[in-house]
């Protein structure tokens, strides 16, 4: 298997069916988020069972961040996570980004990712660290909502700064003004909502 020459053999088996292969890191975040939104629709229908399991599941994110790199990283079946990770390139564990980017896909629970990553003080300083040395990419809808997470830590002031810069660099009126494809008009509603 491709995912074996980077060392690391994933915690659940990749989706056969996917247009992407392996990604396993960033398959684990994006189910992290769906189990929540569906244990929302098990709450609503009275169904407390499984409500209940799949709030659980919405926490499989946390297995996933790695304490000793301070990102999301890929992990071993033994449960160790995958050594020498460079946290700001790509690699196979994720879709179409690096840990940097990903780390911050979890919109249903920033305030459990902002401990896991330090507290409040390490958590806008990881966020200023992605934003100041250009690694904010906003051409991959998983990077959107990562301005926002100021807002988690207290500071709106920044967050209303870099939505201004980024609908102020990614935005042009030229061919090729998007810095990433308008997948279903992600990157359109993005502007329009930040806009408001």
């Amino acid at each position: 298997e491709s995912y074996l020459k980077y060392g690391y053999i994933p915690v659940e088996d990749e989706v056969l069916e996917a247009f992407h292969d392996n990604e396993q890191t960033s398959r684990t975040l994006e189910y992290a988020f769906d189990d929540f939104a569906l244990a929302q629709i098990a709450r609503k229908l009275g169904k407390t069972d499984d409500y209940e399991m799949l709030m659980r599941r919405s926490q499989n994110y946390r297995n996933v961040i790695d304490p000793g790199l301070g990102y999301a990283n890929g992990r071993h079946a033994d449960g160790r996570f995958a050594e020498g990770t460079d946290p700001f390139s790509f690699n196979e564990a994720f879709t179409e980004g690096a840990p940097c980017h990903y780390t911050w896909y979890v919109p249903h629970d920033p305030e459990g990712l902002m401990d896991l990553l330090g507290g409040k003080d390490a958590f806008v300083a990881k966020l200023d660290s992605l934003f100041d040395h250009g690694r904010y990419w906003h051409g991959n809808e998983p990077c959107h909502q990562i301005a926002y997470l100021y807002n988690i830590a207290g500071r709106h002031d920044k967050t209303q700064n870099r939505i201004r810069d980024i609908m102020e660099r990614e935005y042009l009126n030229t061919p090729g003004g998007l810095s990433g494809n308008d997948d279903a008009g992600q990157m359109s509603a993005w502007y329009v909502f930040s806009a408001m």
